[in-house]
């Protein structure tokens, strides 16, 4: 389901006349526009199996073992979800994020489901750590501003939330959550919590819903069409990615063995 010029042309709408606001931290940005994250697996191949008339979206990977719903009337806080199917080589996972989770943010993680895993990469304490994030004790961090905590479960699994300011007690009511459960690939958790704690500011419309009042605003100096541009941009690469994936030959696949000659050589 490739993401269709009118399509294209409905988002630089939106975005183009907008005056794009720098918003800082992530985390405090607010859910963003969410075709970052539609038009993304779009143009990698996944398919809508919804109800186009319904507010409910359900993508499905090419090969129908991931699925990535978007229930904007969903009776819980989770209005994401993220499920694997198990395979013969591969258990099953799941992953859940609240309303207020930003786009951006998530389509880092969805934009890791079509590139290949890295070989090497920090941990998600050591980037949370490098981005000013507090280490409290060995599975847990939390931001600066002390709204955003990540937590590595005992029992396996990621829970991150974003809440008001605790008082008397280290946070408030819950704004936002994301969770992956035990089975959720490392790479995966590593990308949304990258994402997350990257200080770049996130651009904003005058008016878009941020996640709380604290969040720092400044008009940035990107012009609305370069936002355009650059949402575009990601989706061409994101193209290019599936079709080497596409590409890439899987660990089973042997290469063809070389033709034998049954033809003599010549003499001379």
């Amino acid at each position: 389901m490739p993401v269709s010029e009118r399509q294209l042309a409905a988002f630089a709408d939106k975005h183009a006349w907008r005056i794009p606001f720098d918003t800082s931290p992530r985390h405090l940005a607010g859910p963003g526009d969410a075709r970052h994250v539609t038009h993304g697996l779009a143009t990698a191949g996944w398919t809508r199996t919804s109800d186009p008339l319904s507010p409910e979206i359900v993508l499905r990977s090419p090969g129908r073992r991931l699925t990535l719903q978007l229930d904007p009337q969903s009776a819980t806080s989770a209005w994401w979800r993220l499920r694997a199917k198990p395979t013969d080589t591969e258990p099953g996972w799941y992953a859940e994020f609240g309303e207020l989770v930003p786009a951006e943010v998530l389509g880092h993680l969805t934009d890791a489901l079509i590139a290949p895993p890295p070989t090497q990469r920090p941990g998600p304490f050591q980037v949370l750590e490098s981005a000013g994030w507090l280490l409290g004790a060995a599975t847990a961090a939390h931001s600066a501003d002390g709204m955003c905590h990540a937590e590595r479960r005992a029992r396996g699994g990621w829970h991150i939330e974003t809440g008001e300011p605790g008082h008397g007690s280290p946070m408030g009511p819950c704004i936002w959550h994301a969770w992956f459960d035990d089975q959720a690939p490392d790479h995966l958790v590593g990308a949304f919590i990258t994402a997350l704690a990257d200080p770049a500011p996130l651009q904003r419309g005058m008016f878009d819903r941020t996640a709380h009042h604290s969040v720092v605003q400044q008009p940035s100096p990107l012009a609305p069409e370069q936002v355009v541009d650059a949402h575009t941009s990601r989706l061409d690469a994101l193209r290019a990615q599936a079709r080497a994936a596409r590409r890439r030959p899987t660990a089973t696949t042997k290469a063809p063995a070389p033709p034998t000659s049954t033809t003599a050589p010549l003499r001379r």
